[in-house]
């Protein structure tokens, strides 16, 4: 058995009622009692399983974590499958299917989940050998099912579709590629065609391979007695096979040379995503980790007070919040400096944040600074102790990093007697504002030419969504190549001027799934400007829109009302048919504004501007003249939204060429619209667009 204490520093003072309290200096910290926190017991089965026990019978419940000890491997084009094998582990057994795991879950309360590299059930201490028994059936005999599998797929595909119009999303794509290398495991990026080449045989393949008892360890807190554990692991867990487990090795990924700037183009974006990052040599148990977490509080880390917190929102006012962090890993670290600002402060973010990067290095933290971080370390990990998993992660990570076994009772102890010296020295050793990859996503005409002078070699590389640099595919803009020109490209791809001319009505019918509710929308146009379109829901209207060439209204659940304003002036132009006919004599700008690439296409970038000033950004495949995308970003009650809507799978119809499948998202919301129906000149009457 080994015993865990817990040193907690308590500041109390008896003073004397008749002492003269000196208030112009902080009172020193008192000494440090020890308190007795929790004991662990740890035995081995016979098949290498390791078990470790954290008695705590303050509540009837009992948890089991699993926790594999590997390395993490390279998925190549399939990248995605090593964590729906984990997911997918508790879709069906060779005894239960799904809806009988979740059924048998919820009989008795209990919570059950599996990823990658383990899994974690708890339960009433009652239910204990039920909770066993369905854990084993998960971990012993999963059967991966196939239709499970193809339900993953979609979803992630339709999750991922999300990233283009998400500068976070962006940003950690480009930084984990930038940081480790394509060729390190934590390098690789789950896409929509990664996703896509996912094959059951890959999840059956690496549980197969990864999933054995003699690299797994299995922590059980709570009211359970140790000889009672022991024998339920042997029960449950004994006849689990063990197998060779292959190790992996990959190189140390470094820091750039000098600072990389790297941009991920989010068009039409009203703020910008940054972040500075490199990768960091600091493992799990390393004598540097209290002095670097100390160090990095003070920087950024999870205090108000820390120094980007307090220049970039406080003093500067350009953000809500600056955080930076310094992670320990076995294989590689990282540090990471980031927060979201408006696109006119983006280089003066970036300015600031190296700025407090190089003054705490080169700059002694003064004593006030690193006392008020330290007593907030102080009651954090105080604060950790309420939970008795915590004493289980302490165990496990005693024994999986070969810890000294007073690692944690040292722990405050340690962090008390950290100094000014020691923070610095650890800003010298690990902090790099000169060998940094400097990282935005943002809006590429605003922000670009700006993030220059912060790079080494005075140039911004380009990146997709998903990481995937983009200069070696810019197109030179031909001589003479026009917005205008583009447009009737354009008009002259989907059928040409006449035949959109001859279009005097259209019907639309179309359909998606939101959220798992299926949703119909029915359009009707009438030229030059009428406009009709109806939402519903299981056969029950859920909104209506109408324009009768002057006048719109708008009716759903929470009622009717006529538009005014802003709003009229959108259905008007919403109600155009055929719009890019009339750009000119509407005075609408047409900006060509160089290439891009969308979905794996070469594109024209097109910015639409209207006489009052709204922008809407078009893209249009080089190749074939089609539109590829539409960019536009409002202001909504929950601030500036930009939805973009990606057009598919033209078809032709009546000699025009119509999208078929519209992918749309506005903020974090993403669903497809596929087109059921289009019908051409049905002789739709003026009644349909009636308003009153």
């Amino acid at each position: 058995m080994k015993r865990l204490t817990f040193i907690i520093l308590a500041i109390f003072y008896l003073i004397p009622l008749y002492a003269q309290v000196d208030r112009s200096r902080a009172p020193e910290p008192g000494p440090a009692p020890v308190i007795q926190i929790g004991d662990y017991q740890a035995f081995s089965l016979a098949n290498g399983m390791r078990v470790i026990v954290v008695e705590n019978d303050k509540i009837p419940v009992v948890s089991f974590q699993l926790t594999l000890d590997i390395d993490p491997v390279m998925e190549y084009d399939a990248k995605g499958y090593v964590s729906m094998a984990g997911s997918l582990m508790r879709s069906g057994t060779t005894n239960r299917d799904k809806p009988e795991i979740d059924e048998d879950i919820d009989f008795i309360g209990a919570s059950l989940s599996t990823h990658s590299t383990g899994m974690f059930a708890s339960s009433l201490t009652r239910h204990t050998p039920r909770l066993l028994d369905l854990m084993a059936d998960i971990l012993l005999n999963p059967t991966f099912p196939e239709d499970e599998l193809k339900r993953e797929v979609t979803q992630t595909i339709t999750a991922l579709s999300t990233v283009e119009t998400d500068a976070s999303a962006m940003v950690s794509n480009i930084s984990d590629i930038l940081v480790y290398g394509e060729d390190h495991p934590y390098g690789e990026v789950t896409t929509q065609e990664s996703v896509s080449n996912i094959t059951r045989d890959m999840l059956v393949d690496y549980y197969n391979t990864y999933f054995r008892p003699n690299v797994a360890y299995m922590v059980i807190v709570g009211d359970i007695r140790t000889d009672e554990a022991r024998e339920l692991m042997e029960q449950y867990f004994g006849n689990w096979q063990p197998a060779d487990v292959p190790s992996r090795r990959y190189d140390t990924p470094l820091p750039p040379e000098g600072n990389r700037v790297a941009l991920a183009d989010r068009t039409g974006a009203v703020q910008s995503v940054v972040s500075v990052t490199y990768p960091v040599v600091l493992k799990p148990g390393d004598p540097d980790a209290i002095k670097v977490s100390v160090m990095n509080s003070i920087l950024g880390g999870g205090v108000f007070s820390g120094r980007l917190m307090q220049n970039l929102r406080e003093d500067k006012g350009y953000t809500y919040g600056a955080r930076s962090s310094l992670s320990v890993d076995r294989l590689v670290g990282r540090f990471n400096a980031r927060t979201e600002v408006r696109n006119s402060v983006t280089d003066s973010t970036i300015t600031e944040i190296l700025y407090e990067m190089e003054r705490i290095v080169s700059e002694p933290v003064d004593e006030e600074s690193l006392e008020l971080v330290k007593n907030f370390l102080n009651g954090s990990f105080a604060r950790s102790l309420e939970s008795p998993r915590t004493i289980a992660n302490f165990a496990l990570n005693i024994e999986r990093y070969d810890l000294p076994e007073d690692y944690y009772d040292t722990y405050l102890e340690r962090l008390s007697q950290v100094t000014a010296d020691d923070v610095q020295q650890m800003a010298r050793k690990y902090i790099r504002p000169g060998n940094s990859h400097i990282i935005v996503g943002g809006n590429k005409a605003e922000v670009a030419e700006s993030l220059e002078k912060f790079s080494s070699n005075g140039e911004v590389e380009f990146f997709d969504a998903f990481g995937r640099r983009l200069e070696d595919q810019e197109i030179d803009v031909p001589e003479g190549l026009t917005g205008s020109a583009v447009i009737q490209n354009y008009i002259d791809a989907v059928g040409g001027a006449e035949r959109m001319k001859e279009i005097k009505d259209i019907t639309i019918n179309m359909s998606a799934s939101i959220q798992g509710m299926v949703v119909d929308m029915v359009i009707k146009q009438k030229a030059p400007d009428k406009y009709k379109s109806i939402m519903s829901m299981g056969g029950n209207v859920m909104q209506q829109q109408v324009f009768d060439g002057t006048r719109g209204k708008m009716s759903g659940m929470q009622g009717t009302m006529e538009l005014e304003g802003d709003m009229l002036e959108e259905m008007r132009v919403q109600a155009l048919m055929n719009p890019e006919l009339t750009y000119e004599e509407r005075d609408f700008t047409l900006s060509l504004e160089g290439s891009e690439t969308v979905s794996g296409k070469n594109a024209w970038k097109v910015n639409i501007t209207s006489p009052r000033d709204v922008t809407v950004t078009e893209f249009f495949d080089i190749e074939t003249g089609l539109k590829l995308r539409t960019v536009v970003t409002q202001d909504s009650p929950m601030g500036s939204i930009t939805q973009i809507t990606d057009y598919e799978d033209y078809r032709d119809v009546d000699g025009m060429k119509f999208p078929f499948l519209m992918k749309q998202q506005a903020g974090p919301q993403a669903f497809d619209m596929e087109v059921k129906s289009i019908e051409i000149n049905q002789g739709l009457e003026d009644e349909i667009f009636s308003i009153d």
